[in-house]
């Protein structure tokens, strides 16, 4: 495997695209007992709409996240979990709207664990009886989901603020669409998505970096094998679907969240350049120490559940914010004219600097985190982009960048509001 220094953050990593197309990438940590390994394959929950051998395939909402229960699955009857459990690892898996990821964390037996991981995630096995029972499982999670503000609240953002794109379904679907996944339709999918050439293995740890690549190809074979190509996404106009959309649930206080719809990002140095530059002009507009923030706290307007950020999925973009208020809507009002102010004045040169060196510090401390460096190296790699490179797109943003993307985004027209309230005592009689 080939190293690359990147003296500025003092890390090395060795990375390779094997003879089968898999990428791995291993992050060395000398003298650590704990080694993290995460599988991660370019699948997530939007993806429903593929080809593969010359077949086109629309497979249900939810397929993703049902086929990540699955794959814990194998022939007689292995306990997966107890499995690990054995070798004193913990393994666990998680579907977002764009990837799905399989890990594991140990400090013992880390070759046997590596060779568990990688059997396990390419090897499908989906009986009828499984599936069924499965369908089960999820539809009480689902069910849990419709009771749980924090997600009910992002759900309904999403579902007004676009109209076409599929971060408008439920990651776990629904109890219609969970019900129309098959043997056949899991299978597919997998074939497609879950093939070396569609993945990442990325390893953080003292770790021989030249037997993990070893252990890559003896469980996963050294040939190619093809993958599935996404169709195209229909392009969403950039304004909101919907203006504004609540519900009630049993919370203590209102709560919201704000997305002003942007447009979406491509891959590459540019791509990424440009969510740094967003995620700087998220902390412009609402950060901590932002004054708009400061005034809306000082006014009991929010609390210290407010934040927000810089949101990216495949084909969709959003600046969005978040939190506990008894005035949603005066937020939003607020919020826009705030960056209103800030695309008029412009950021002070000293202000933009120390933003952007606050920002570069906690990317370069996050790196302390197994987790953190895993899974970003994984997900910047499928927008081909090497993540330890951040530094010097930071270097080169300049404050007008700031400006510029608030008055590009932060629009009414772009906004949707999602409110969760209180539910009412009558209601509940």
């Amino acid at each position: 495997m080939n190293p690359t220094d990147y003296p500025e953050l003092d890390e090395t990593v060795y990375l390779d695209r094997l003879s089968n197309g898999l990428t791995v990438a291993v992050v060395p940590r000398t003298g650590f007992s704990k080694k993290l390994a995460y599988f991660v394959t370019d699948f997530g929950s939007i993806h429903l709409d593929f080809t593969l051998d010359g077949a086109e395939y629309h497979v249900p909402a939810g397929v993703a996240h049902f086929l990540e229960h699955k794959m814990f699955d194998l022939p007689g009857d292995r306990d997966v979990s107890a499995e690990f459990a054995a070798l004193g690892a913990m393994v666990n898996a998680f579907t977002s709207y764009d990837l799905t990821a399989y890990y594991f964390s140990c400090t013992e037996h880390f070759d046997q664990c590596l060779r568990l991981l990688l059997e396990f995630v390419s090897t499908p096995y989906f009986t009828e009886e499984s599936v069924q029972k499965e369908q089960g499982i999820i539809d009480q999670e689902i069910g849990m989901n419709l009771d749980a503000p924090d997600t009910v609240v992002f759900e309904n953002l999403m579902e007004a603020l676009y109209r076409t794109h599929k971060v408008r379904l439920p990651i776990l679907g629904t109890s219609e669409t969970i019900r129309e996944i098959t043997p056949e339709v899991l299978n597919a999918c997998h074939r497609a998505f879950y093939t070396p050439g569609n993945m990442m293995l990325c390893v953080v740890g003292d770790v021989d970096p030249a037997a993990v690549a070893r252990a890559a190809l003896e469980i996963l074979g050294p040939q190619p094998r093809p993958v599935g190509k996404k169709l195209p996404m229909e392009a969403e106009a950039m304004t909101a679907g919907q203006p504004l959309v609540t519900a009630s649930l049993e919370v203590a206080m209102p709560m919201f969240s704000l997305a002003f719809k942007a447009q979406p990002l491509d891959s590459g140095d540019e791509a990424i350049r440009r969510e740094l530059v967003a995620d700087l002009a998220a902390e412009a507009l609402f950060g901590e120490s932002s004054a708009l923030y400061l005034h809306l706290y000082e006014e009991g307007i929010i609390d210290s559940s407010f934040g927000g950020g810089f949101e990216t999925i495949d084909g969709c973009a959003m600046l969005m914010c978040s939190g506990d208020s008894d005035e949603p809507e005066a937020v939003r009002e607020a919020v826009i004219a705030r960056a209103g102010e800030l695309v008029r004045e412009g950021i002070p040169e000293e202000a933009f600097l120390r933003l952007k060196r606050s920002a570069l510090g906690r990317r370069i401390r996050s790196l302390d985190s197994f987790d953190a460096t895993c899974f970003r190296i994984c997900a910047y790699h499928f927008s081909k982009f090497d993540y330890f490179r951040f530094p010097e797109l930071y270097r080169s943003i300049q404050a007008e960048e700031l400006r510029c993307f608030l008055a590009q985004v932060v629009r009414a027209e772009a906004a949707s509001l999602s409110i969760i309230y209180p539910v009412k005592k009558e209601e509940i009689l």
